[in-house]
């Protein structure tokens, strides 16, 4: 249960750093919503969307990277980023079918994620005082 709890931070840390690319998007919304999912847009409704989610989605990006180097805000990072990954994925297994051959290697990343996530949120609650000793120790050595 410690090693789990002990390296954990490195699954947040690689999944933060792919998701984090998602910024793309806030600037170049055309090419990324053309590389993700295989479509094009015309309209300014479409453009905004495009930008408020690429946003959003680096933001849960610079949020696990964030719980990487925090281990007091870890918890809280990883429910919110997993809760995200839980309703893109859920979103694109009912509403997007057509676009899962596109977005199968971040639908499979984003499951193997929520998967590690929900055995670490399980080992931290069934031992709270492992994981209070691990944030001492790491805030003792910093």
């Amino acid at each position: 249960m410690n090693v789990i709890i002990k390296h954990f931070k490195w699954v947040m840390l690689v999944s933060g750093m792919f998701t984090i690319t998602m910024f793309y998007g806030l600037f170049a919304p055309q090419a990324a919503l053309d590389s993700m999912f295989g479509a094009s847009f015309d309209g300014t409704l479409e453009n905004i969307v495009i930008r408020s989610w690429s946003a959003l989605v680096g933001l849960m990006g610079a949020m696990l990277i964030y719980g990487f180097f925090s281990q007091t805000h870890r918890v809280f990072a990883v429910l919110i980023a997993s809760f995200s990954k839980i309703v893109f994925v859920s979103l694109v297994l009912l509403y997007g079918q057509q676009f899962i051959g596109k977005v199968a290697p971040a639908i499979v990343m984003d499951c193997i994620v929520i998967l590690l996530s929900v055995v670490y949120l399980l080992v931290v609650r069934m031992h709270p005082s492992t994981a209070s000793k691990s944030a001492q120790a790491h805030s003792s050595k910093g």
